[in-house]
């Protein structure tokens, strides 16, 4: 009996340590991250807002030119311009080759194969807020050279933070 809650002590210290690393690590992005704005691409109006949260989809993530060709994981390698803002380059199944000025976000492409996945395409704020971020123009991730990604934020037209 005794081994028994001794194991599952131990269960329980593993399990939180790995949520506490997982949080940690994602803290660590979001305060080190490279800011990458993605241009938001048009949604259907009728199902942008539903209730507490926004649907994003990213222009950089349609599969409109190969669809057919690519892998189900990947990277897609963007370029930032001055202000921040990343363009797509191409998409690559590895992490190399990346020249200088590139960087990766990792994608998985949809059941269908006609959107690429990025991990942030929910954006959660306060009930009652829906106005203030339906004219958002920009998702703003936060990346690491490994191609994760976390949502920062919403940018308007003019590069404005958006503050919830």
């Amino acid at each position: 009996m005794k081994s028994k809650i001794i194991l599952i002590v131990l269960n329980l210290f593993i399990l939180l340590g790995f949520i506490n690393w997982s949080a940690y690590k994602k803290e660590c992005l979001l305060a080190d991250g490279q800011l990458v704005l993605l241009k938001l691409a048009p949604v259907d109006p009728r199902s942008l807002m539903q209730g507490d949260y926004m649907r994003l989809s990213y222009a950089i993530a349609s599969n409109d030119e190969s669809k057919m060709k690519l892998a189900k994981r990947g990277f897609i390698v963007v370029k930032l311009d001055k202000n921040n803002v990343a363009e797509r380059v191409r998409v690559q199944s590895e992490k190399e080759p990346l020249s200088t000025g590139e960087y990766l976000i990792n994608y998985t492409l949809d059941k269908y194969g006609w959107q690429s996945n990025i991990g942030a395409e929910s954006y959660f704020f306060e009930e009652g807020m829906a106005k203030k971020f339906e004219n958002a123009q920009y998702g703003a991730l936060r990346i690491d050279n490994k191609g994760n990604s976390l949502l920062a934020g919403l940018y308007s037209k003019d590069l404005k933070f958006i503050k919830p």
